[in-house]
C-alpha cells in the first residue's frame, strides 16, 4: 500500500505547474542577499542550480515556467501584505503573484542563457504596454465632442495597423514604431510570419502593446515612426517607412528610407546599405491616413 501511495504522489507530482522566480541579473540578485534566509552567495552559481532544478522538473515530466524576480516590487509586496521578507514562504507568495499576473515564459529546454533574454523582453513588452495604457487613459474626454481620445485613438490605430498588413507585399512582416517622449522614448517591435494560405500570424501581447504605442503617439501627436520589414524567400528584402507627425501616419519617399537605414542613429554618420534590401515608397493606407479622424 505505502509503495502504491508514493507511485501515486509521484504521478500526481507530474500535473503540478509551477513557477521559479528568476533573479536574472546581477544587482538583482545582491539586492536578495540582505535577508539571512536567502542562501545563495553567487549569481553564477544560482544560475546553474536554477537551470539543474528546471532540466530536472523537466526531465520527469514537469511543467515550469520563468518570471523575473524584482526585488523592489517585492519589498513593496511585503510592506503592503505586511508579510515578512525574509522567509521563503514569502518569497514563494510572491512568485505566485507573478505567475498569476506578471509575463512569464515557460521552460522548453533550452539553456538558461537563451531564455533570461526572451523573459527580458517579455517583460519590457508588458511594460511599456501598461505605460502606453496609463498615459491613453489619462487622456480623458474631448472637450468638444466628448468622445473618449485614448479609445478612440486606439481604434485608429488598430485600423491603421490592419491597413498596413493588408497592403504589405506578400512574406514575413517585421514592424517597429517608435514613439518620442516626453518623459521618454517608446519603442514597440512587432512580427507576423505569414501562413501556407497568406494570412500572416500575429502573437496577440505583441499585437497589443504595438497598437497602444501607436495610439498613444496618435493621440498625443507626438513625434515618431513607423517600419515595415516584409521578407519572402526568392526575393529581396522589402522596407517601407512612415513618418508619425502631428496625429497622423505620413508616408516617407523611397529615398527617406534609404536615408533612414543608412545612417547611424547615435553618430549621424552614413553606414553602408544592407545588400539584398528595397528600400520603397509605401503602399496608400487610405486617403489621409487617419490624418483627418478624431482630431483633439
Amino acid at each position: 500500500m505505502a509503495h502504491t501511495d508514493r507511485t501515486m504522489r509521484s504521478v500526481l507530482s507530474r500535473e503540478i505547474a509551477g513557477t521559479i522566480g528568476l533573479l536574472a541579473d546581477e544587482h538583482d540578485f545582491c539586492a536578495m542577499r540582505r535577508y539571512r534566509s536567502f542562501a545563495f552567495d553567487d549569481h553564477a552559481a544560482y544560475l546553474r542550480q536554477v537551470e539543474a532544478v528546471l532540466k530536472k522538473r523537466a526531465a520527469y515530466g514537469g511543467h515550469t515556467t520563468l518570471a523575473l524576480f524584482d526585488p523592489e516590487d517585492y519589498a513593496v509586496y511585503c510592506a503592503e501584505t505586511g508579510l515578512d521578507p525574509d522567509l521563503p514562504a514569502t518569497r514563494t507568495r510572491f512568485t505566485a503573484e507573478l505567475a498569476a499576473t506578471g509575463p512569464t515564459v515557460p521552460y522548453d529546454g533550452r539553456p538558461l542563457a537563451a531564455l533570461v533574454p526572451t523573459l527580458v523582453d517579455e517583460a519590457v513588452r508588458r511594460a511599456t504596454w501598461e505605460y502606453a495604457t496609463t498615459l491613453l487613459t489619462r487622456l480623458g474626454p474631448c472637450p468638444t465632442c466628448g468622445e473618449d481620445i485614448g479609445r478612440a485613438a486606439f481604434t485608429r490605430a488598430s485600423d491603421l495597423l490592419v491597413r498596413i498588413l493588408d497592403t504589405a507585399p506578400p512574406g514575413d512582416r517585421h514592424l517597429v514604431c517608435t514613439v518620442s517622449g516626453p518623459p521618454e522614448t517608446l519603442v514597440s517591435v512587432l512580427h507576423g510570419d505569414e501562413d501556407a494560405h497568406g494570412a500572416t500570424r500575429l502573437d496577440e501581447a505583441e499585437a497589443l502593446e504595438f497598437t497602444s504605442v501607436l495610439a498613444l503617439g496618435l493621440a498625443t501627436r507626438s513625434p515618431g515612426g513607423l517600419v515595415l520589414r516584409t521578407s519572402a524567400p526568392g526575393a529581396a528584402d522589402r522596407v517601407h517607412g512612415w513618418r508619425l507627425r502631428a496625429g497622423a501616419l505620413e508616408p516617407l519617399t523611397a529615398a527617406e528610407v534609404f536615408d533612414a537605414y543608412c545612417t547611424d542613429a547615435e553618430s549621424g554618420d552614413l553606414i553602408a546599405p544592407e545588400p539584398g534590401v528595397d528600400y520603397c515608397a509605401p503602399p496608400d493606407l487610405g486617403e489621409g491616413s487617419g490624418a483627418d479622424e478624431h482630431r483633439h
